[in-house]
């Protein structure tokens, strides 16, 4: 019965896992090869359907452009802004959580009232606010979504460190006379780590859906470049008569967001199995005593 458990909670990790690694995959592919230029627009073989041509195996778009080839280009953007801006956004809250979670007083109180403020705005919101102050392009978006990734990773990791710190073998460390850095770093980041995993893995995919809609608004990735949002953005225009031109970024989308999400689920079972099966071995261990 355990291990029927076990299997039925790694089946988010595995196929979370089985999804990240085909987009992975696209992205690497597309590094060394793409059928055609994405950009290239060829008047003459404009709004083909996926299929009637052996050459543009997903169709063309309203330019004549190979959309196969602008869903690798933009597999490269998507990954490049969602992982970058929640390893800014992590590192960030990282910091802020563990500096007010170690101090108490005033400084705790004031890095916590701004998380609080800057969650409190809506995403796309905040982003396209900081999109208007830093400019459009890759790096606004990734300034963007770093920023709005600060609030959870800061209040997550400001919570852990407030749990832990109550723990018996924090407070003798403290009292054998380590420092709150000592602390920090030897007892309580090897504890609060694997959660942070998990919340890392999954606000990728929170990252995309962000990255993507500001694509979709003109904000992101500029014209003639590819990006899912900026190709669902242009296939709104003709949607009508031709609705494939949709099918390719508004699946990929979806997978690349269902496959993080489902492999921050799937980690976060790992983890907890991992950690109840350490205690109740050590439970053991006592009881044998």
């Amino acid at each position: 019965m355990a291990e029927k458990k076990k299997k039925k909670r790694n089946i988010s990790f595995t196929i979370g896992a089985i999804l990240v690694i085909i987009v992975v995959v696209i992205f690497l592919i597309s590094l060394v090869y793409m059928p055609h230029d994405p950009n290239l627009m060829n008047l003459t073989h404009k709004f083909l359907k996926p299929g009637e041509d052996e050459l543009y195996r997903l169709g063309t778009d309203h330019f004549g452009r190979d959309i196969l080839s602008r869903l690798m280009f933009g597999a490269r953007h998507v990954l490049l802004v969602g992982v970058v801006s929640v390893a800014i956004g992590a590192v960030i809250g990282f910091i802020l959580g563990a500096a007010a979670g170690m101090l108490k007083g005033l400084p705790s109180q004031i890095i916590m009232r701004v998380m609080d403020g800057l969650i409190s705005f809506p995403s796309i919101l905040l982003a396209m606010m900081m999109i208007t102050i830093i400019g459009r392009g890759t790096k606004g978006s990734i300034v963007a979504v770093a920023l709005f990734m600060v609030p959870s990773f800061a209040r997550l990791v400001y919570s852990l460190v407030l749990d832990n710190k109550e723990l018996l073998f924090v407070k003798a460390a403290k009292s054998y006379g380590m420092t709150n850095r000592q602390i920090l770093f030897k007892h309580l980041i090897p504890i609060i780590l694997p959660r942070l995993i998990t919340q890392f893995t999954a606000s990728i995919g929170a990252a995309i859906i962000i990255e993507t809609s500001l694509s979709f608004l003109g904000l992101g990735v500029q014209a003639p470049n590819a990006s899912w949002g900026l190709m669902l953005a242009d296939a709104k225009k003709n949607f009508l008569v031709y609705p494939y031109l949709a099918y390719a970024p508004g699946i990929a989308i979806a997978i690349t967001v269902l496959g993080f999400n489902l492999l921050g689920d799937g980690l976060n079972e790992v983890l907890l199995n991992k950690k109840r099966e350490k205690i109740s071995f050590i439970k053991k261990r006592r009881t044998s005593k």
